[in-house]
């Protein structure tokens, strides 16, 4: 869309530009997403806004072409720009009003009596403004503590107090901003988007084809599962499109052809025909933005019973203080009790706390998303795995190819197969294609590919109809009779191998045997789970009964498994452990895993997991090692932990201060900087702890995306 204002550069340095942009004092633009936009320009190296003064701070490597980008990029900006929640426009406080709030302050001293009470009053007008809007419109909060306190200095004609305890208040405020940004900023430099490749179709073929050598007008072609790369317009076909990673809304969309369709969401049904509109504009790094956004805007229900607790004890401060007055007709005493209160530190060092554990969390190799994935964590007694990639590689080695027919040769059984699954990204559809490469197969051109979800794929390959999948997919839902096989399938589940099933124009073609290792950690790693919170480990599986057993004979960890299921019945599996009291966790990385990962108080994906496995996901791991899992559950612990030491803390020291305060032991300046100190020292003990046990390996974790 085009914007109702111009940016324009005011300000110009060799590797420095501001520009002004009045859309930025709307309250509806996504300011954290057009950041992150910009700062995807190849060669910015950091990007500042400023609402109030609606204007953009531009740093980059001196490229002549950075201020032209940076221009068009604003020019034409997609919705999801200004799809964001209502937000705050006040001005952030920055070193300089700080150094100004100092001088003005310790001038007072020399300044006549006669300047110092309007010198005074102009200082304190907005924190007198801002408490009576906050007391008009919002009722009895911090603000109106703030404002109260100051009131009260100035009446008692005491401007120093007043100046230095808004000084005070301005330089927690800026603490606590660099504590906030830092955390955020230590996320956002772990997580990077990956869409290297997309199926674009040409003369009504698809063929798959690097994201850079996208051209407008290009028909990108996306299915269940898979992440949509671009923005675009649908050309063909509909499906049920999940935006709630860009724009928070958890229903499902219909798109149908004419609709605008955002990169970044994920097809959960059907299948569409995307047309290029504009290509070099990549808003991966906004998606991370956003991601972040949601997440950390989303609060653990007990840090909202924290939330609620300190809300409700600034009525019971405001009161003291005016109790305190009522009794001593003491103004000091009384604003020294107003410059107290609960909420700062409740309220602010639970957000710190969460992003130090993401981030410890992410360096260890898990992704966290957000406050309620920690906490609900945290209390796992049960572990729910899906089979194939999680416990096992899931990097399937094709063993054996058995056409029933003698007619047909191996080579042309797994040309067929691998050709139908090209386009799909699962484990079982990646081993068939990579053993037709290393046998140099070429493979026919396919049409009118459409996925069954947990069951398998139907294709045009020269024009003739392509099955492949489970035997229910092939005996059962399209009536095709796999006798034929039964004389090879007993050896292969004896086995422990997983069998695909191959049809042709509606007659069995034959079947292709995998074998998928177990992880070499995977022992291991049950083990520490048993010796740590974890009581129960459950595997679920789409796999037969005797592949399933002995899987479980190799792991005697596992407690329980279940074969031959359906997504619907993996999903009702953790709902019947859910109501026999257990907290679950599921961990899996395949389209058929998400109905599960939705139901499971928890759900991790595994690294390869598909997008909509991501998307649905409450936690990413990063590597392939379900190791980090134990490091990830031993820091949502500690997180959970550290929140609840962080209240106490902030209740039994401000209580402290209060009734010094209230005793008069203590004047309104001493209070405030006790306040304002053990607010900065909770947030650091916050973020210092969330850290305490960050693996000495600071290696770069893979790229995950930001889902």
């Amino acid at each position: 869309m085009t914007n109702p204002s111009t940016p324009y550069v005011v300000h110009e340095l060799p590797r420095r530009f501001r520009i002004r942009y009045p859309i930025l004092g709307h309250r509806h633009t996504d300011s954290l997403y057009l950041q992150a936009l910009l700062e995807n320009i190849a060669g910015v190296d950091s990007v500042r806004i400023n609402r109030c003064a609606t204007s953009i701070i531009v740093t980059h490597d001196g490229s002549a072409t950075i201020q032209t980008d940076t221009l068009a990029t604003l020019k034409t900006l997609p919705e999801a720009a200004f799809s964001g929640y209502e937000q705050d426009l006040s001005v952030p406080i920055n070193p300089l009003m700080l150094t100004g709030l100092s001088i003005l302050t310790f001038s007072l001293r020399v300044l006549p009596p006669s300047i110092q009470g309007a010198v005074s009053f102009f200082v304190a007008l907005p924190t007198l403004l801002k408490g009576a809007d906050t007391l008009l419109n919002r009722g009895l909060k911090i603000d109106v503590l703030d404002a109260g306190a100051v009131g009260f200095s100035l009446l008692r004609r005491d401007y120093f107090t007043s100046n230095m305890v808004i000084l005070l208040l301005g330089l927690g405020e800026y603490l606590e901003q660099i504590s906030e940004d830092k955390t955020t900023g230590l996320l956002k430099s772990l997580l990077r988007p990956q869409v290297d490749e997309v199926w674009v179709e040409k003369d009504g073929v698809e063929i798959q084809t690097p994201i850079s050598q996208l051209y407008p007008g290009d028909l990108i072609i996306c299915g269940p599962g898979e992440m949509i790369p671009i923005d675009g317009i649908v050309a063909r076909g509909e499906a049920l499109v999940n935006q709630s990673s860009i724009t928070g809304e958890s229903v499902p969309l219909h798109k149908k052809p004419g609709d605008e369709i955002l990169s970044g969401a994920v097809v959960e049904e059907g299948k569409i025909a995307i047309r290029v509109d504009t290509v070099g504009n990549d808003t991966g790094l906004a998606r991370i933005n956003r991601f972040l956004e949601n997440s950390l805007r989303s609060s653990s229900p007990a840090q909202k019973k924290s939330e609620e607790l300190a809300d409700r004890l600034v009525p019971l401060t405001f009161g003291l203080g005016l109790l305190v007055f009522l009794l001593t007709r003491d103004i000091r005493r009384a604003a020294a009790v107003l410059t107290v209160d609960y909420s700062c530190a409740i309220k602010l060092a639970t957000p710190i706390a969460v992003k130090t554990a993401m981030y410890s969390a992410a360096h260890q190799g898990v992704l966290i998303k957000g406050a309620n994935a920690l906490d609900q964590l945290a209390q796992v007694d049960t572990l729910i795995f899906d089979k194939t990639g999680t416990l096992t590689c899931g990097d399937l080695q094709v063993t054996d190819v058995k056409p029933i027919s003698r007619r047909m040769a191996q080579k042309t059984l797994l040309a067929l197969a691998a050709s139908a699954e090209e386009h799909y990204d699962h484990p079982v559809a990646r081993a068939v294609v990579n053993a037709a490469r290393e046998k140099n197969l070429q493979l026919p051109p396919i049409s009118q590919v459409d996925f069954i979800v947990a069951h398998g794929v139907s294709a045009y390959v020269d024009g003739k109809q392509i099955l492949v999948g489970s035997r229910h997919f092939i005996e059962e839902d399209e009536q095709i009779n796999c006798a034929a096989a039964d004389q090879f399938t007993e050896q292969f589940y004896q086995q422990g191998k997983t069998l695909l099933y191959v049809a042709k124009e509606g007659k069995l073609a034959g079947i292709i045997a995998m074998r998928d290792d177990i992880r070499p950690e995977a022992a291991e790693v049950l083990k520490r789970f048993k010796e740590g919170p974890i009581k129960n480990i459950v595997v679920l599986t789409g796999d037969h009964k005797k592949t399933a057993l002995a899987l479980q004979e190799q792991l005697p960890e596992i407690d329980q498994i279940h074969w031959e299921l359906k997504p619907e019945d993996k999903a009702g599996i953790i709902r019947e452990l859910q109501q026999c009291g257990y907290r679950t966790a599921f961990i899996g990385d395949g389209v058929n895993d998400a109905p599960a990962l939705v139901t499971a108080d928890v759900g991790f994906c595994m690294p390869a997991g598909t997008d909509l496995t991501k998307n649905a996901a409450e936690g990413i791991l990063l590597r392939e090692d379900l190791g980090v899992l134990v490091e990830a559950i031993d820091i949502a612990e500690r997180n959970r932990q550290t929140i609840v030491h962080s209240f106490y803390s902030t209740v039994g020291f401000n209580s402290l201060f209060l009734l010094l305060a209230s005793m008069g032991k203590i004047q309104p300046v001493t209070a405030a900087l006790l306040h304002n100190l053990n607010t900065v020292g909770i947030l650091g003990y916050s973020a210092a702890r969330g850290l305490s046990k960050r693996s000495n390996n600071d290696s770069t974790i893979p790229a995950a995306g930001a889902q």
